[in-house]
């Protein structure tokens, strides 16, 4: 498959133009010719130097991630940029992102993957940024005691091996739950809002310590990688169906 084929669909089936004026990652194809051709794909969550090296190392012609390199523009390509930059230009990997579509898709996304795991039900569109989802939203099959609910989480999640950190203040059991993967902590009034019974998100900030307490809402963060695993694993199925080879780069971070 011709590299600009690979990426079309990919940016057609996230809707990357939907998201481009709200977002500060370029999506899309950040490194590669447009003539290029693709045959071995590499997925992972992180553009790093680990993963384009591991890319190059199996063979891939391409690596998909969810955080790429360019975030607002590139201008100078030294220091860290060059480093991540030169194994992919040196052996020839193309590097495709999708950051924001890919929270945001509503079937193959981190957040809809995610709310699949926990069977949610009745599920609607939660969180917009400039008018685009970055998130779900839905009800537990069962109220579920919170300590279980983060019991199976970290049983579940690639959490590097971090426990699953809960702010419990608000309802115990829970049953809704508004689910924005990664850094997700500036959604919890949203939560509110929704009147969800939980905000569960990747990492937190300071401030959600207080907000969440003075809402009477309970957070979960599970981990921004943990919570970003889903929409990478999605598109490398998506790019199985069409006949081209597929690995899996693992990088845990525990954070």
């Amino acid at each position: 498959m011709e590299l600009s084929e690979f990426a079309g669909r990919l940016d057609e089936l996230l809707d990357v133009a939907d998201y481009a004026d709200v977002d500060a990652s370029a999506n899309g194809l950040q490194v590669g010719p447009d003539d290029g051709a693709v045959e071995t794909v590499a997925f992972a969550v992180d553009a790093a130097v680990e993963t384009a090296e591991r890319a190059a190392d199996a063979g891939a012609d391409a690596l998909v991630v969810h955080h790429g390199l360019s975030w607002g523009g590139i201008e100078r390509v030294t220091g860290r940029t060059y480093d991540r930059v030169a194994p992919l230009v040196e052996r020839d990997v193309a590097l495709y992102v999708a950051h924001l579509p890919l929270d945001g898709h509503q079937e193959l996304g981190n957040a809809a993957s995610l709310a699949d795991l926990l069977d949610l039900e009745g599920r609607e569109v939660f969180g917009e940024m400039g008018g685009v989802p970055v998130g779900q939203r839905g009800r537990l099959p069962e109220p579920t005691a919170l300590d279980d609910l983060a019991t199976r989480l970290a049983a579940d999640l690639d959490t590097g091996g971090s426990p699953v950190q809960v702010l419990d203040e608000g309802p115990d059991p829970v049953e809704d739950v508004a689910v924005v993967t990664g850094s997700g902590a500036d959604f919890l009034d949203a939560a509110v809002a929704a009147d969800a019974d939980l905000l569960l998100t990747g990492e937190g900030k300071g401030k959600l310590y207080h907000e969440a307490r003075e809402s009477e809402v309970n957070v979960a963060l599970a981990g921004h990688y943990a919570t970003e695993t889903f929409g990478v694993r999605a598109l490398r199925e998506r790019a199985e169906s069409w006949g081209l080879e597929t690995v899996w780069l693992d990088c845990p971070t525990g954070l």
